[in-house]
């Protein structure tokens, strides 16, 4: 027993020794983090493999039990291992991606896929490592047996209980993997817009534009329609509807929205428009278009022209305001 923890210790040592000096060249970004999360795990299922081998079978009550407790440490210290390699593997990927709401959809495509991803497989190698201690157990595993067996209708409830968990763990997966959104893209929802900022196997988590979380089940975004405005692009155009009087002058008016469009920082120089869009018996609307690089940078736009164009109207041009007329019939 001595000598297998003594071999355990060195390979550790050796491996430690190997894994800082390569850690040092190209493989650095790779190397240090999984070193640094897998160092104890890796040192406990090292010990316990050792311990485990070398601690004779026997008749006896205390080398049973030993050998035993051993072996549920060392299944307990492989998933450990396994879960903490998963977690290392997705903060090197995101790391290795580039971040913020201008990447590349194909980058913030891969982004939405990892997550879920990894925590599907740490959830199955969690069910697998507890399932392998019961089995262990010659009780609990005669009992597992006889429920998977003939208990069908207690089968039966647990699934039915745990049908809106597992529906919505499958749409996370698909929501992750359909092309419909993705972390970062700007949606609509019920006449809320905000960008998406996680996305979980169960639900996403939607930040709004006044920094409230909106905090959907991912079956909503499978059943129900929304609107994402960056589904190709990150571009955003940004709408601004005026009701004025039938006697304004639209030429007039769209001379000054190009003037306060163009000189706008927000304004990406792609496009811009104003156009009547509806006449009532009362007033006409008009309504302007421009184009911003996102979805924070379209609303600034909107609530600056809405507030220039009001001013505008209002000391430049009075008479052009919504207005209800009569007439004096003597």
């Amino acid at each position: 027993m001595l000598a297998a923890v003594a071999a355990a210790v060195l390979v550790d040592v050796l491996s430690g020794v190997l894994v800082n000096r390569i850690a040092h060249g190209r493989y650095k970004w790779l190397l240090a983090p999984l070193r640094q999360a897998c160092r104890r795990p890796t040192t406990a299922v090292l010990l316990l493999a050792g311990l485990y081998a070398a601690l004779p079978g026997g008749p006896g009550r205390w080398l049973r039990e030993g050998r035993h407790a051993i072996l549920l440490l060392l299944i307990g210290s492989v998933a450990l291992l396994v879960v903490r390699a998963l977690h290392v593997a997705e903060f090197v990927a995101f790391s290795r991606l580039p971040a913020g709401v201008m990447a590349g959809r194909r980058i913030r495509r891969t982004r939405t896929q990892i997550r879920p991803v990894r925590r599907l497989t740490s959830t199955a190698v969690t069910i697998v490592a507890i399932g392998l201690i019961m089995t262990t157990f010659e009780p609990i595993r005669l009992f597992g047996i006889s429920v998977l067996t003939s208990a069908g209708v207690i089968g039966a409830v647990i699934g039915l209980s745990a049908r809106t968990a597992l529906g919505n763990a499958f749409a996370g997966i698909q929501v992750a993997f359909a092309d419909g959104l993705y972390i970062g893209d700007v949606l609509v929802i019920d006449g809320e817009w905000g960008r998406v900022e996680e996305v979980k196997l169960t639900n996403v988590v939607i930040r709004l534009w006044d920094d409230r979380r909106l905090i959907l089940p991912t079956t909503y975004f499978t059943e129900r329609p929304f609107q994402n405005w960056t589904r190709h692009e990150t571009r955003v155009v940004g709408k601004v509807q005026i009701h004025v009087d039938h006697t304004a002058n639209l030429d007039d008016l769209r001379v000054e929205a190009q003037r306060l469009i163009e000189a706008s920082p927000l304004w990406d120089r792609h496009q811009w428009v104003l156009q009547m869009v509806d006449a009532n018996p009362q007033t006409v609307v008009i309504q302007i278009q421009a184009s911003a690089a996102d979805g924070p940078s379209a609303w600034d736009l909107r609530c600056d022209l809405r507030e220039a164009m009001v001013r505008y109207l209002r000391e430049k041009h009075p008479q052009w305001l919504p207005r209800t007329r009569s007439e004096y019939k003597p």
